[in-house]
């Protein structure tokens, strides 16, 4: 139990650190540049749903470990 849970906590603090990190670095970008919102807010959706995807690997990971 505790290897599970060392696993998706681990696994899920890293996507969240990564996320807000996006989050926090297209709305610095968009307030510098309101003109490109367009053109960062595709890319920082793709980057974050990879970043989920790590998230999910860890709790799929979790889930496999006995």
């Amino acid at each position: 139990m505790l290897a599970k849970a060392i696993a998706i906590g681990l696994g899920a603090l890293g996507p969240g650190l990564g996320i807000g990190f996006i989050g926090a670095k297209a709305m610095e970008a968009i307030g510098r540049n309101p003109e490109a919102s367009g053109k960062i807010f595709l890319p920082m959706l793709i980057v974050a749903a990879f970043a989920e995807a790590v998230a999910i690997y860890a709790f799929v990971i979790a889930l496999i470990i006995k």
